[in-house]
């Protein structure tokens, strides 16, 4: 009897093993371990952070970047044509899956490019055009256009003509000869002309006073200054206002500095051009992650309303380009545009004016 027991213990225990490994290689089978999205790595190099919109532009761009399951490394040249190289380089070496460019140098960085191109990586020009090498996309405002609503604003203001100067950025900034091409053709319909020019080198609006005591000096009659962004304007209008000129002389700009929308409501800059800058960060972001992807950017953008069908020479190739429209913005839609946008606060807008409440 004792033996039976024992046969039939141990055949249930037998099946209770085969059953239970049966059910656990079954179960082994049929677990998935869960995919892990891949997180796409995006490098972003600045020229510099001198300019004040360039920390709208980086935020933005990281924020997006990161929603739409991206990181992004931000480097800052400093305006080192050298030093941007270098951070190149690195991302080269961290095997980014985009590189996204503001050139401190438009032609300066073929070289780089061209390996980080070689390794697999996808080239963005954001903002300037990088020159004579293959990119991937190019993203920026219609500079060309931003020239032109600036000379319509000098010629507006001088409808009788007269001569003026013209303070720029550098010229290794494809931009600067975008909006200068902008602003001349639309002067040569005026009698409005460029008697002095000068070009700021790095975009350093210090140099801004030299040349506008210079522009003073050698400038019989001088009406007016166009100044390539609202940083060159405010060291342009601190000089103007040591030699008593303020509201004298038109002062034109871009980019809607808090300072320059303050000297519009106050009367000593004629306008400026805003940029939605935090938007076209978001859409370069977007397009970053789509080239990141292996994505045809070339008809991105059906449901979100926009496309990178519009090519642009490069003095290389033609390369996809999407472009915004710039808002002029001027004492008459200062409030609509940039306060209502939430751009700047009317309190700081209005600071220096006595009555704020009465100043629109």
């Amino acid at each position: 009897m004792k033996q039976k027991r024992c046969r039939l213990l141990i055949v249930v225990l037998a099946a209770v093993f085969v059953f239970t490994s049966c059910n656990l290689s079954h179960t082994t089978q049929d677990a998935k371990v869960p995919e892990q999205k891949k997180q796409y790595q995006i490098g972003l190099s600045f020229d510099s952070f001198v300019i004040e919109r360039w920390l709208r532009d980086r935020d933005a761009f990281v924020s997006t970047a990161n929603k739409l399951g991206a990181e992004v490394n931000v480097q800052n040249a400093n305006g080192d044509l050298q030093e941007q190289i270098s951070q190149i380089e690195y991302f080269i070496k961290k095997k980014m899956d985009v590189i996204v460019v503001i050139a401190v140098d438009c032609k300066g960085l073929n070289s780089v490019i061209e390996k980080a191109r070689r390794s697999g990586i996808k080239i963005v020009s954001y903002d300037r055009l990088i020159k004579g090498v293959d990119t991937d996309l190019y993203i920026s405002f219609d500079n060309e256009k931003v020239g032109q609503e600036m000379a319509q604003a000098m010629a507006t203001a001088l409808p009788q003509g007269g001569n003026i100067a013209s303070i720029m950025g550098p010229e290794s900034d494809n931009n600067v000869l975008q909006i200068k091409d902008g602003f001349e053709n639309v002067l040569k319909q005026t009698n409005v002309t460029i008697k002095y020019t000068a070009n700021c080198d790095k975009w350093d609006a210090d140099e801004a006073p030299k040349y506008t005591e210079e522009a003073i000096s050698e400038v019989p009659d001088l009406c007016g200054i166009v100044c390539g962004n609202d940083d060159i304007a405010t060291q342009v209008s601190k000089t103007l206002a040591e030699h008593r000129l303020s509201g004298k002389i038109i002062i034109v700009g871009q980019d809607a500095d808090l300072l320059a929308c303050q000297r519009i409501v106050e009367g000593t800059q004629t306008m400026t051009v805003f940029k939605q800058v935090e938007n076209m960060a978001s859409i370069a972001a977007d397009f970053s992650v789509e080239l990141a992807k292996g994505e045809d950017i070339t008809n991105k953008g059906v449901t979100e309303g926009y496309f990178a069908t519009e090519t642009i020479d490069n003095d290389k190739s033609q390369i996809p380009y999407y472009s915004l429209d710039p808002i002029v913005v001027t004492k008459d839609n200062l409030d609509s545009v940039i306060i209502d946008s939430g751009f700047h606060d009317r309190s700081e807008v209005y600071l220096n004016m006595q009555d704020t409440a009465t100043a629109k």
